[in-house]
C-alpha cells in the first residue's frame, strides 16, 4: 500500500466489501458488484487511490459475473502476480493442475487488490481482466457543449 494512504482512515473511508477485496485480497460473489452489468461511457479508477485503471470502451460482457476488460489505460497503472492461493502450499496439486495457477491484477499505485486477468478474451488481445466492483469507482465522460 502507498504510504500516502493511512490504514486507520482507509478502513473508515471503506465499506466492509471494498476493505475485504482490496486490502485482504478478496473477492466479491459473481453478478452481485454494481458495475457487472453497468454501461456507463467513462473511466474505472482505483477505489482506494483513484488512479484511472480501464476505459468503458475496453469494457464487455464475458458473462463471468464480474466486470471484465480487454485492455488497461496504460499496462503501467497495473502490476501483474503470479497467484497461486487456490493450491496453498500443495506442489503435486499445482504440478497436475497448472491452470489453477491465476494472475492477479493490483493497483500500481497503492496495490490494491483488484481481481484477475486470464487469457480467454476476446481478439486481439485475448485478455479478460476480470475486476471486482468493490474495487473501482466509475467516472462519467463529461461531455463538451461547445
Amino acid at each position: 500500500m502507498s504510504t500516502n494512504v493511512c490504514k486507520d482512515d482507509l478502513k473508515i473511508r471503506l465499506t466492509p466489501i471494498q476493505w475485504y477485496v482490496t486490502q485482504e485480497k478478496g473477492t466479491e460473489r459473481p453478478f452481485s458488484g454494481c458495475y457487472n452489468k453497468f454501461n456507463g461511457k467513462g473511466t474505472y479508477c482505483c477505489i482506494v487511490c483513484e488512479q484511472e485503471l480501464f476505459s468503458s470502451k475496453t469494457k464487455y460482457d464475458s458473462g463471468c459475473g464480474w466486470p471484465a476488460f480487454n485492455e488497461v489505460l496504460d499496462q503501467g497503472r497495473v502490476k501483474l502476480i503470479k497467484d497461486t492461493s487456490l493450491v496453498g502450499g500443495n506442489l503435486l496439486l499445482l504440478m497436475t493442475n497448472p491452470q489453477m495457477i491465476r494472475t492477479e491484477v493490483t493497483c500500481s499505485k497503492c496495490n490494491a487488490h483488484l481481481g484477475h486477468v486470464f487469457n480467454d478474451g476476446p481478439k486481439p488481445n485475448k485478455k479478460r481482466f476480470c475486476i471486482n466492483s468493490a474495487a473501482i469507482d466509475f467516472h462519467a465522460e463529461t461531455v463538451n457543449e461547445d
